[in-house]
């Protein structure tokens, strides 16, 4: 089957996904969402959307899919299972361990993987499947050819259309460190949306530089199905009904046939941020990076001719009272306007902006779109049985269901039940959205039924029915605390670092500028345990080039940022260090994790604060103490990919709007692409939890052996980095 998934970001959005033909919709509980900011759902209008849904033949998938600290499992789980008793299809998770817990006490629920677990390649899929899930969201940098491996692997869900992330799925901490406010946790402010300047080829002009164009992959749909995707995903449970409506109608449009120039011009009306790219799966495209504008364009209608003072549009469009406009010039916004009156061959707007002629006009609110998108109204259908005899209670049966009244019914003195009157009173649906068809009504008998009855009967009817339809017979799960006591102390040092000349450790994970290079005789010949670094983002390619080294030096495992490299160190005969990128949070997870056969030694997640890190604490924990603070990871090439141009520094930095300067390392894959660091403008000092190893990362540090030699030492690193910061360590983030 192949499924249009529509994002539900409040109750009219949900409707505007189903009245326009979606197969499916997601949306956010009011707790342990990633778009805490939308309006998202409680119990009771959860279970009023599952029942619209499910009468029209539409699932409901609710994302989970925050991570989730030690202090809040048991309300999680208590919630979790609230949800699935209301009858909802699927639970979309993030943290694939919590997860793998959850489905061996609870087997019925089924688990989606969330885009925020990372999976990118044939491993994660393998990972995520022996956890239990029944189901992958695709990273959106998942390249077409690990696509079609992993679909055979499990079921799969892909972005199809709606706002880019710019770093990788799950792997963004640019708003927790900048500004207290996780995306791990719902709460990302995107501060990628805000203007900067990279240090490159002598620029210094701030523009867009972290923003990327809505996807859109359009026709290319074809190329998923062909390769077994199952589902394809809208983003924008913080866009309005419209756009959901109109992005629904297009891809149905792209599947089952119309006029699709209509279609994606309605679709651009609604949202359209950068003209659309097709993302990532098929290679960078020259419209993946909107530097110049950062929101909502529209679609360009026409251009200004200043005539008599007045800005004049010729245009064959004919807009409404209440039509918008966003005006470009030279490719960047300079302002709005709102339409005026139309004229011959075109119309007036007016502008608080002085506008010039050649100035483009694109229609960014399109009343009439937005009517006709939302304008549709889908009702499911209900076969009903109906049964009225003379001395026994009446039945209904309908949806699977047979409903018996309370009573027995009685001799009519006057004016006994007609099948006229039984189909009038059900016709009246008690707000449900379906159109009844009644496949038989029998009236066996002079029968009275008082209307008040008759009417009772039809609300029960209706109502047990309505319960049928959204939940089955499915009953609300027993709950039990789950609870893990994580016992013993570490007192190891793990460094990060791409050079460890002069540098001293227990554990040493290097983290190479080019993969394909031969690795530093400063880090084979050291005296430490030896594990090489597995970024969040890591294809086949990538991997076999791991694979080779480790069949040239047995280093002895993988620091991994992704739950893959767990497979990966499974099927290469190593250990797994568990790192910073599992955003560990909570005793379960840290459980399950060291159960896996490799597992050696985990660090926590670097949103934690030193207390919740405390109930984490073991003899194979680690946590960030100091030293370069990674706060996002970026798989695409942010300029543009002019490679013939570049000045390919190891180091960039990027300064935005308060003159913060935050570095930006390059390094190189193993099919010689670049890739991307961002780190947070302040470096992290401490010296950590008592009995937790301390990590550091070093790999922006000239001399590197005193930087390591200083994660004992707060006063010393307050020396090494010129701009420092204690990071969560206090307060955490929400």
């Amino acid at each position: 089957m192949i499924e249009i998934l529509a994002p539900a970001g409040n109750t009219q959005c949900a409707n505007a996904a189903i009245d326009n033909g979606a197969n499916a919709i997601y949306l956010g509980y009011s707790s342990f969402s990633a778009r805490q900011s939308a309006d998202n759902f409680d119990e009771a209008a959860l279970f009023d959307v599952v029942k619209r849904a499910h009468f029209c033949g539409v699932k409901v998938y609710v994302a989970m899919n925050t991570l989730v600290k030690e202090s809040e499992l048991d309300e999680f789980i208590k919630t979790l299972l609230s949800v699935w008793a209301c009858g909802v299809d699927a639970i979309i998770m993030q943290d694939l361990l919590l997860g793998k817990e959850i489905k061996s006490r609870y087997p019925e629920i089924v688990l989606h993987a969330s885009t925020q677990a990372g999976v990118c390649n044939e491993n994660g899929a393998i990972f995520a499947k022996e956890c239990g899930f029944s189901r992958v969201i695709l990273a959106r940098e998942t390249p077409f050819t690990e696509i079609q491996k992993i679909t055979k692997i499990i079921e799969t869900e892909v972005f199809v259309q709606g706002a880019l992330c710019t770093c990788f799925s799950g792997q963004c901490y640019f708003s927790s460190f900048a500004g207290g406010n996780s995306g791990n946790r719902g709460r990302c402010k995107q501060p990628c949306r805000k203007l900067y300047a990279y240090n490159r080829n002598g620029n210094t002009e701030k523009n867009y530089a972290l923003s990327l164009s809505d996807l859109c992959v359009g026709e290319d749909i074809r190329k998923y199905i062909d390769a077994g995707v199952t589902s394809f995903k809208i983003e924008g449970r913080l866009r309005r009904a419209e756009y959901v409506g109109a992005a629904v109608r297009y891809y149905n449009t792209l599947l089952q046939g119309g006029e699709k120039a209509v279609a994606l011009s309605d679709l651009k009306r609604t949202f359209n941020r950068g003209n659309y790219t097709k993302g990532l799966a098929f290679g960078q495209d020259k419209r993946l990076l909107s530097t110049a504008v950062q929101g909502h364009i529209g679609e360009k209608v026409g251009v200004v001719k200043v005539v008599n003072g007045k800005y004049f549009v010729e245009s064959n469009m004919q807009p409404l009272e209440g039509d918008a406009f966003k005006i470009l010039r030279e490719g960047k916004e300079v302002g709005g306007a709102i339409f005026i009156k139309r004229e011959n061959r075109g119309f007036v707007i007016s502008s608080k902006t002085r506008l010039k002629n050649g100035d483009g006009v694109f229609i960014t609110t399109d009343t009439a779109v937005n009517e006709r998108v939302l304008s549709s109204k889908k009702q499911g259908v209900l076969h009903l049985y109906l049964y009225f005899k003379q001395g026994e209670r009446p039945i209904a049966e309908g949806a699977g269901v047979s409903i018996v009244g309370d009573g027995n019914l009685e001799e009519a003195k006057t004016h006994p039940l007609s099948v006229e009157e039984v189909v009038r009173c059900f016709e009246k649906t008690d707000g449900l959205p379906i159109n009844v068809i009644f496949d038989d009504v029998v009236v066996e008998g002079e029968i009275f039924v008082p209307k008040s009855e008759l009417n009772a009967f039809r609300r029960k009817v209706y109502m047990e029915i309505a319960e049928n339809v959204a939940k089955g017979n499915r009953k609300m799960p027993v709950f039990a605390p789950i609870k893990y006591d994580i016992n013993g102390e570490n007192e190891k040092t793990a460094i990060i670092s791409n050079d460890f000349t002069g540098v001293k450790c227990d554990v040493a994970i290097y983290k190479p500028n080019d993969y394909s290079a031969p690795l530093p005789k400063s880090f084979i010949n050291g005296d430490f345990e030896k594990f090489l670094y597995y970024p969040a983002y890591f294809t086949a390619e990538d991997e076999e080039r791991l694979r080779e080294i480790h069949q040239e030096i047995h280093f002895d495992g993988v620091y991994a940022e992704n739950f893959a490299g767990a497979i990966f160190a499974q099927k290469n005969d190593c250990k797994i260090f568990a790192g910073t990128g599992w955003n560990l949070t909570n005793s379960v997870a840290v459980a399950q994790f060291l159960r896996l056969d490799n597992a050696s030694y985990y660090a926590v997640s670097k949103e934690l604060n030193d207390n919740e890190i405390r109930s984490l604490t073991g003899m194979h924990a680690f946590m960030l103490s100091s030293g370069n603070i990674k706060v996002m990871d970026l798989c695409y090439c942010p300029f543009g990919k002019t490679c013939g141009l570049c000045d390919k520094k190891e180091i960039y930095t990027l300064t935005d709007e308060q003159n913060r300067v935050f570095p930006v390392r390059r390094y190189v894959s193993a099919n010689g692409n670049c890739r991307f660091e961002v780190f947070n403008c302040a470096d992290l000092i401490g010296v950590g939890v008592f009995g937790v190893g301390k990590l550091a990362e070093v790999s922006l540090q000239e001399d590197k052996g005193s930087a390591a030699q200083a994660v004992c030492n707060e006063l010393l690193q307050k020396k090494i980095y010129r701009n420092y910061t204690s990071g969560h360590a206090k307060r955490g983030v929400l």
